[in-house]
């Protein structure tokens, strides 16, 4: 860990706690060259493998950005989208897997989205799950009138 100030190449570690949500490492270091103190925090970072072997962090605004398109048109709010988009990180995390399947973040997104609103549900997952046919739409939306709503 480099020094902000100085730019020397190591540190001490004099404290390091979770943070309240466990999600984060907070240190408290010292440099050993100028002796200032800094904090770090550090995150497990989540990465997406594609369907082709592309490797690419996870994006909690690109999962906002696909969900925003199938509400186009919807009383969704942007607060609502932001919070579906840290469920899902949350989802993710949870799992404990720094490298999560596209099609895990695609079912991730599922749910959450569901409760939000069924019409932008069935909109994205006709593209996710790839229907084929009439009956497939069929299929979903006599599941979704059994389902409760936001």
């Amino acid at each position: 860990m480099y020094c902000p100030f100085c730019q020397h190449h190591d540190s001490r570690v004099l404290d390091s706690r979770t943070t309240e949500d466990g999600r984060c490492v907070r240190r408290r270091r010292q440099c050993p060259s100028c002796e200032r103190r800094f904090t770090t925090i550090e995150q497990m970072q989540i990465v997406v493998v594609k369907r082709s072997g592309v490797i690419e962090p996870f994006s909690r605004d690109k999962v906002i950005t696909g969900v925003r398109k199938a509400c186009k048109g919807r009383p969704v709010t942007t607060e609502q989208l932001a919070k579906l988009g840290q469920d899902v990180e949350d989802a993710l995390r949870a799992a404990g897997r720094a490298e999560v399947p596209a099609d895990e973040v695609g079912l991730a997104i599922l749910e959450p989205l569901r409760k939000l609103d069924q019409v932008a549900y069935l909109r994205f997952a006709s593209v996710y799950k790839q229907y084929e046919s009439v009956d497939d739409f069929t299929a979903e939306i006599d599941s979704l009138k059994g389902a409760p709503t936001a």
